[in-house]
């Protein structure tokens, strides 16, 4: 055995090793340990209301499906017309990574509109077809601008850096995912407005209080325009960090326990650093797919590109279930933090029907598709777990 081979080898466990060790400290989670008992779904929720969930839950599912065929084969079909663009060797990749951009959304397009016209059959929206796809165009600009930057640093590193490529793309990647955190509340979100409603804002951030968050913003989403949906949700980090209410939470029908609820746990989620630790995870998971790209795709070539981005699309669904894993895991702890904070799970029983009777959520899916997909535990083991803490007490 070569000396630089030894090397490697001892560099390889040094890094296996590092990996395992970083990956065992983000499982670690602080909730209240409980004892929660199974709950059958037929004998919590009405017949006809379960069915229809099953329904509008399957459709979505089916429709996802076809939308990831249809960016496999875009990719395809794009890597094999070997598009080179034209100019220096940044714009040409800035170019082709634009396409790659351009290739995925309009292969999404089809199942996104075929998506709303399934929430506008089923009265989860209203929203028509035009506005739903020029709405989120600021978004859509910033990740196209994004796409165009990673295409142009991915060619440059290639050819700057000759050995250790995959380690470059993988600390550009962490450092991409990073800044996309920290700019996305501010220059990429959707339009924000103040909680009106003082008494009900400084509830919020008691509740904030209680987790050891002192300076919490509480805004407002504008969702009652493209859906009745209800939901909340918690973005940005560190200095940019907020809770975002839907205004479909704040009708009269949506009593101040549930509200209470979920914005604690969108505060557990900062509390705990959910979304630090996100980054963290896409990291470690960037680590092994920067290696395998750097081995199967000649990156110096801006024409490679829609091929990187079809080994990276099915690393990613290779790896689906264990990142819907990790999402359900720290959702868990986000939801007993919520109870342990509010001391109300009666609002918590209350939120997770509010949300297969308005939102359509199937309360138990089907177990492959919670597999692959659900990011958050079944709302019949979260009722369960609702249950479980009221009985503690």
């Amino acid at each position: 055995m070569s000396e630089m081979t030894a090397m490697r080898i001892v560099a390889g466990a040094t890094l296996a090793v590092g990996w395992v060790a970083a990956a065992w400290l983000l499982l670690r989670i602080e909730a209240p340990s409980l004892r929660v008992e199974p709950l059958d779904a037929r004998a919590q929720f009405d017949g006809a209301e379960l069915a229809r969930a099953e329904r509008y839950g399957f459709g979505h599912a089916l429709l996802w499906a076809g939308l990831v065929v249809a960016q496999l084969v875009g990719l395809w079909l794009l890597w094999l017309r070997r598009p080179r663009g034209r100019g220096p060797l940044l714009v040409r990749g800035a170019l082709v990574g634009t396409a790659v951009y351009a290739t995925l959304w309009l292969a999404a397009l089809p199942f996104r509109l075929g998506g709303q016209w399934w929430r506008r059959r089923y009265d989860v929206s209203e929203l028509d077809y035009l506005r739903f796809l020029t709405g989120p165009w600021p978004t859509t600009l910033g990740e196209l601008a994004l796409a165009a930057v990673a295409g142009a640093a991915v060619v440059a590193l290639a050819r700057v850096v000759r050995r250790g490529t995959w380690l470059g793309l993988w600390a550009a990647a962490c450092a991409l995912a990073a800044g996309y955190a920290l700019v996305y509340p501010t220059v990429l979100s959707p339009r924000l407005r103040p909680l009106d409603d003082r008494a009900l804002a400084r509830a919020v951030e008691g509740l904030g209080l209680r987790l050891g968050l002192e300076d919490v913003q509480v805004e407002v989403r504008r969702a009652a325009e493209r859906t009745r949906a209800v939901n909340a949700e918690a973005i940005g980090a560190g200095p940019t960090t907020r809770v975002i209410l839907w205004d479909t939470l704040l009708r009269p029908e949506v009593g101040r326990g549930e509200i209470g609820f979920v914005a604690a746990h969108e505060l557990a989620h900062v509390a705990r650093d959910h979304l630090w630790k996100g980054v963290a995870w896409f990291c470690l998971f960037a680590l092994p797919a920067a290696w395998l790209l750097a081995r199967v795709v000649p990156l110096r070539d801006p024409a490679s590109l829609p091929l990187a981005a079809l080994v990276l699309l099915a690393f990613q669904l290779a790896t689906l279930p264990a990142a819907s894993a990790l999402s359900r895991r720290y959702e868990r702890e986000a939801d007993r933090l919520a109870l342990q904070t509010t001391s109300d799970p009666a609002a918590a029983e209350a939120l997770y029907r509010r949300f297969v009777r308005t939102n359509l959520a199937d309360p138990d899916p089907p177990w492959l598709l919670h597999l692959v997909r659900g990011t958050h535990p079944t709302l019949v083991e979260r009722i369960a777990t609702a249950r479980a803490f009221a009985a503690r007490r």
